[in-house]
Parts: structure tokens; C-alpha cells; sequence
């Protein structure tokens, strides 16, 4: 049950991972059920159309349809929605972690999955935990700060012995 958000909801990638509670209107569309459903945001919409806008996968928009009228609701184009911020539920998952696509031995891009509550991991600061080819660990706590930038090197207080 996933949804594209446009800037407000999206928040430049802040809000990928975000949950809402969102349900048509009866009157705006008869096969509207008028049922809440939950979506997850995952990617931008750059489609400026009002204020807030959700681009509802095709599951997500015939979940909110009356039995049996799925399909007349998914090609119902743009409806009028009611929706708020929820807490993320993932029953029975634990916190996942995505290598993506593109990564490689010297660039790794990371996305973290099925966080309940608010759904959105503050990207910093970042602690990392190394270990080397002889087996010893270390960690540097919070090594790379809040406000990071690409193409910046960030020095820790640890190293190995």
C-alpha cells in the first residue's frame, strides 16, 4: 500500500517511510467505501496538483473501493481525500536494511526498511562499526554529524591497535 508524495509530504526524502491514513469520499466518487486505509510515501511526485497530493499505487487506490468496484475507482483519475500522519505498524517485521542498486565495493547506498512508529529515520548522526581482515571491531560513535555533505571526510577518535 504505497504512495508517491508530492514536496510537503515527501520532504525532499525526509518523508519516505512516513505513514498515512487516508480514505475518499463517499459523495466525491460511488465507489468509494469511505474505508480508511494506511499507505506508506516511498518516492516524489513532481506533479504539482494542490497542496498535498498522494499518487496511490493501483493496490492502494482500489483498497479504499466499495466490494467488487476496484477497478472503477483506480480509473476514477484524481478524488478528493481525507488523510493524517499515523504511526507505522510492520507486524511480525523487524528493521531492514536494502543494499541499493548501484552500490559496489567502494560506494554503498543503504536504505533502511519497516521502522514502526513514525516511519522516519533521522539520516544522522551516523555511528559506524568497522572490522578488519584480522577480525578486530571498532566503532566510532556518531562519526558522521547531522548536517554531513557529500565529499567531505569525517574524522573519528578511534582506531585499531
Amino acid at each position: 500500500m504505497t504512495s508517491c508524495g508530492n514536496q510537503p509530504l515527501f520532504k525532499d526524502g525526509k518523508g519516505c517511510g512516513s505513514c498515512y491514513q487516508i480514505r475518499c469520499l463517499k459523495p466525491d466518487h460511488p465507489a468509494c467505501s469511505g474505508v480508511p486505509k494506511t499507505v506508506i510515501i516511498t518516492d516524489m511526485n513532481y506533479y504539482p496538483v494542490s497542496r498535498y497530493h498522494f499518487d496511490l499505487s493501483g493496490t492502494a487506490f482500489g483498497a479504499m473501493a466499495k466490494d467488487g468496484r476496484n477497478d472503477e475507482l483506480r480509473h476514477a483519475g484524481m478524488i478528493n481525500m481525507q488523510f493524517k500522519r499515523v504511526p507505522c505498524q510492520y507486524s511480525g517485521l523487524t528493521v531492514t536494511f536494502h543494499v541499493e542498486e548501484g552500490s559496489n565495493p567502494f560506494y554503498m547506498a543503504i536504505l533502511v526498511e519497516y521502522e514502526n512508529g513514525d516511519g522516519d529515520v533521522n539520516q544522522a548522526p551516523f555511528s559506524l562499526r568497522i572490522t578488519n581482515e584480522s577480525g578486530k571491531t571498532l566503532v566510532a560513535e556518531q562519526v558522521i554529524p547531522i548536517d554531513w555533505k557529500p565529499n567531505k571526510t569525517y574524522s573519528s577518535l578511534v582506531q585499531f591497535h
